[in-house]
C-alpha cells in the first residue's frame, strides 16, 4: 500500500534562510545614518582673530548641537546676540593672556571651537578652566576635537598657565575618554549633579597640571 503521507518540505529554503540576516527597517521618522564621506581638506586652527566672522557659523552649530542632545551647558540655543557677546569677550581675554580662543575650518567651513578662561579669583589666577569644546555634528570622528584640545594645551603653556581644569557630564563619554588619552586625571565626581529636564547626570572634574611639561 503507497505512503499516504505528505513528503517533508525542502530543506533548502531552511538552510538558506539560516544564512540571510534580517536588517530591521528603520523606524518611522527615523532616518538611517550613514559614515560621511571623507573630507579632503585639510583641517587649519585659527585663533580670536576669527571671532567675529565666526558668530553665525559658531551659533548654527550650537544650535543643531543642543538640539541633538549636547551637554555644552546650555538648555536651549544661544542666539546671535549671546554668541557674538561670548566670542567678544574671550578675544579681549585672549589678548590680556586671560584666555584662549581657537576655531577649526577645513576651506571657510567651521567645524568647532574651544576656548579657556583663568580663574578670577586672585589666589586662583595661575590657574584655568577648560570651559567649552564643540564640534559640528557632520564632523564628528575627524580627531577635530583632539587637535583643538591639543591647540588649547600648547596656549596654556604658553600663557604659564599651572593647571588646566574642566568638567563634563558622565554621559558624554567619547570627550571624557579623549581628555584622559590627553593627560587629564579625574580629582571628582558629583553624582547626579546636572539636570536636564527631570534627568539627572554625573558631573566629572578633570584637570591636568602643566608645571611639569615646562620644567
Amino acid at each position: 500500500m503507497p505512503d499516504s503521507r505528505p513528503e517533508p518540505a525542502p530543506r533548502t529554503r531552511r538552510r538558506l534562510n539560516s544564512l540571510v540576516r534580517v536588517t530591521p527597517n528603520p523606524k518611522p521618522n527615523q532616518a538611517a545614518r550613514t559614515d560621511p564621506a571623507p573630507d579632503p581638506r585639510p583641517v587649519v586652527l585659527r585663533g580670536a582673530e576669527a571671532a567675529a566672522s565666526a558668530v553665525e557659523p559658531l551659533r548654527a552649530i550650537l544650535t543643531e548641537l543642543i538640539r541633538d542632545g549636547a551637554a555644552l551647558g546650555w538648555v536651549d540655543p544661544p542666539d546671535l546676540v549671546e554668541v557674538g557677546d561670548l566670542l567678544t569677550g574671550l578675544a579681549e581675554a585672549q589678548r590680556s593672556g586671560d584666555a584662549a580662543l581657537r576655531f577649526a575650518y577645513a576651506g571657510e567651513e567651521l567645524l568647532g571651537f574651544g576656548y579657556w578662561r583663568r580663574y578670577t579669583r586672585p589666589t586662583h589666577r595661575p590657574n584655568a578652566d577648560l570651559e567649552k569644546l564643540a564640534v559640528a555634528l557632520p564632523a564628528h570622528g575627524r580627531g577635530i576635537g583632539r587637535l583643538l584640545t591639543e591647540a588649547l594645551l600648547d596656549d596654556a603653556r604658553a600663557a604659564a598657565v599651572e593647571i588646566l581644569t574642566l568638567d563634563a557630564r558622565g554621559d558624554n563619554v567619547g570627550a571624557l575618554r579623549l581628555y584622559r588619552s590627553l593627560g587629564f586625571v579625574e580629582y571628582g565626581r558629583l553624582h547626579d549633579f546636572v539636570a536636564v529636564g527631570a534627568r539627572r547626570y554625573d558631573k566629572y572634574f578633570y584637570s591636568i597640571d602643566l608645571r611639569a611639561s615646562v620644567a
